[in-house]
């Protein structure tokens, strides 16, 4: 039978055993484990305090952690390193190598790799995507006014929550610092193609411009479009007539409906901070942050990237090179 590592929790069961008074016999019958388990446990992980959960937690991922880079060949970290500069996630990372490479390689490890890095004046934890509390909007009333023939959600074809086909997109908008300038974002549904444009302003004319300017080429992959209920959508007719498509918004203050644009938002902070004065953004850092958002490989795509289901092109990997 296969050793399974003690968990967070029965670290903590163990903890509260021994205060208790209880033997290991005791302990190891309770948390039906082996008696040699428990006294392996207590013997490797108590320090000059007694035995304590966190510590013992952190002195075992210390020690799989070692285990792992010892493990690891030097060539395969650096890989590693690579693809965390291309800011993809140490969970993306570990589920490509297993995929392409054949390789194990624990998210877990990575993170920990990270974490070491970072003690050492390193600046992995950088690309690692940061999340933030969001705060709670109060009152249900739609304060930003009303937009003329605007069709709801509700009205929007089953197919599009099905996810089977391409060319349901979603939209919304990025404001800059102190509300300079912004970033039009565009994310189709089924492959997670993102297409993101800076405005000078963000009026209803300025994102239609660029709402049309980036899907024309994809016009023939443009079926709906779904927005929340922002006055810069108040062209949305013109929208739609141009790119022969349907045009929806969601509920106010219903961002679940958009769920894959407000994720996608928070991907693109990643590249344009809110501190960050929009007007100093250049064509080439647009182009650069949707080149690695659309070739990083995704969980739900089945470690595909969003270039390769929309597009049916293979990505320039980091370790092609």
């Amino acid at each position: 039978m296969r050793y399974q590592q003690l968990t967070h929790e029965e670290r903590y069961q163990i903890s509260v055993l021994l205060k208790a008074g209880l033997n290991q016999t005791e302990i190891a019958m309770i948390l039906k484990r082996h008696k040699s388990s428990i006294s392996r446990e207590i013997a490797r992980n108590t320090g000059l305090c007694g035995y304590r959960p966190k510590q013992a937690q952190h002195l075992a991922e210390e020690r799989r952690y070692s285990k792992a880079r010892s493990r690891i060949s030097h060539t395969r970290w650096n890989d590693v390193r690579r693809l965390l500069r291309e800011d993809w996630s140490p969970e993306q990372i570990s589920l490509w190598f297993a995929s392409e490479k054949g390789v194990s390689i624990s998210h877990e490890w990575i993170y920990q790799y990270i974490l070491q890095d970072k003690k050492q004046g390193g600046s992995l934890h950088h690309h690692l995507r940061c999340q933030k509390k969001r705060r709670k909007r109060y009152g249900s009333y739609n304060r930003r006014g009303q937009l003329i023939g605007r069709i709801s959600i509700d009205e929007r074809p089953d197919i599009v929550d099905s996810r089977s086909r391409i060319g349901d997109w979603e939209l919304d908008t990025i404001i800059g610092k102190n509300h300079k300038q912004a970033i039009v974002s565009l994310t189709e549904r089924k492959s997670r193609f993102t297409l993101i444009q800076k405005v000078k302003r963000k009026t209803a004319q300025c994102v239609t411009d660029a709402v049309i300017n980036l899907l024309a080429p994809f016009s023939a992959q443009v079926h709906t479009l779904t927005s929340d209920n922002g006055k810069e959508f108040a062209n949305h007719k013109t929208i739609a007539d141009k790119l022969n498509a349907k045009f929806y918004f969601a509920h106010p203050y219903a961002s679940w409906e958009r769920g894959l644009n407000e994720n996608t938002n928070g991907l693109i902070r990643q590249y344009f901070p809110r501190k960050r004065d929009f007007k100093t953004i250049t064509q080439k850092e647009i182009n650069r942050a949707m080149d690695k958002l659309n070739n990083r490989p995704r969980k739900c795509l089945g470690i595909k990237t969003p270039n390769q289901v929309f597009l049916g092109i293979n990505p320039s990997i980091a370790l092609a090179s």
